[in-house]
């Protein structure tokens, strides 16, 4: 059913500890790789709600698991995943959540819709195309120090400002439309960049995760979590960098709180919310990798709300 087998699939099943009459919630349905493994765990009496803002991720989702009554697609934002869970009834109830952050590959593959330097595209970025600003939008409008420090800290880009700079200096001739004009600006910019990636690889993540407000959404999605699982729930992240991975293993750390709530004797983390604790970490095997490179740089982390 699915041509794509998504990064570390059995590592976040595992982690999930799927149960068939559980309740999983996919807040990064992509192409429904997870969606699908986990589906095809669960019982007529299990449910697995599933979110993404891509538009083709939807119509991706109704023809591959139409007349599934146990799947529930939702067009949405996983930053959203508190509103969902409230509206579907299964706040506090769920048994495991999954995040598989970044791009799917079958975004990353079409040039059409711009996070890929390798195919020529209109330079968009956005995972809804539907809303927002684009890539080159943004691009266009902004001033030189906000492109700088987007390169710098999204994108730990240490050309940030030579980049920036020649983006600006560029745009008064014309501006920047595709991708193939953008990853060719920045190759020409002298300074230090390392050997083994492409010159534009840290710009275009930096470019995508701003756009997207990816970190954000994170952010967000993660302070909703504990709440939203039962007891014994778990919660499962894939993240692709180190920008991501530090804020899972953040979070974590904090909701490995000590305090008990007066009244119902529950453990709560700092800031009151249900405590989680650390399950385990895990990285794609030398296999995993062989096969797909992209999976080099993936981490899984788990954790668990403790009742």
């Amino acid at each position: 059913m699915f041509s794509h087998r998504p990064v570390l699939l059995d590592e976040a099943l595992a982690g999930l500890s799927v149960r068939p009459d559980g309740i999983y919630l996919d807040g990064t349905f992509g192409r429904g790789g997870h969606s699908g493994a986990i589906l095809e765990r669960l019982s007529d009496g299990g449910a697995l709600h599933a979110l993404d803002r891509d538009p083709e991720a939807g119509q991706h989702a109704s023809k591959t698991f139409a007349g599934r009554s146990n799947f529930h697609f939702h067009a949405a934002n996983f930053a959203d995943i508190a509103r969902v869970a409230n509206e579907a009834g299964i706040a506090g109830r769920i048994d495991g959540i999954l995040l598989d952050l970044g791009v799917s590959s079958p975004q990353f593959d079409d040039a059409s819709r711009g996070f890929s330097f390798q195919n020529d595209g209109p330079l968009d970025m956005r995972m809804d195309p539907s809303s927002g600003e684009s890539a080159a939008d943004w691009l266009m409008r902004a001033d030189e120090g906000e492109i700088a420090d987007v390169l710098y800290k999204l994108g730990e880009e240490r050309n940030s400002r030579r980049i920036a700079a020649k983006i600006v200096e560029s745009r008064v001739l014309a501006p920047l439309k595709t991708t193939a004009q953008l990853a060719a600006l920045i190759a020409s910019v002298p300074g230090p960049r390392s050997f083994k990636i492409h010159p534009a690889t840290r710009a275009f993540q930096a470019l995508r995760i701003h756009v997207n407000g990816e970190l954000s959404a994170l952010e967000t999605a993660l302070a909703a979590a504990p709440a939203l699982l039962a007891p014994g729930g778990r919660l499962a992240v894939i993240s692709f960098h180190s920008l991501e991975d530090r804020i899972v293993k953040r979070f974590v750390r904090d909701a490995e709180g000590t305090e008990r709530d007066v009244l119902t004797g529950q453990r709560l983390n700092r800031d009151g919310a249900p405590m989680l604790k650390r399950v385990e970490r895990c990285f794609p095997t030398d296999a995993e990798t062989s096969a797909n490179p992209r999976a080099r740089s993936a981490v899984l982390r788990v954790a668990e709300r403790i009742a």
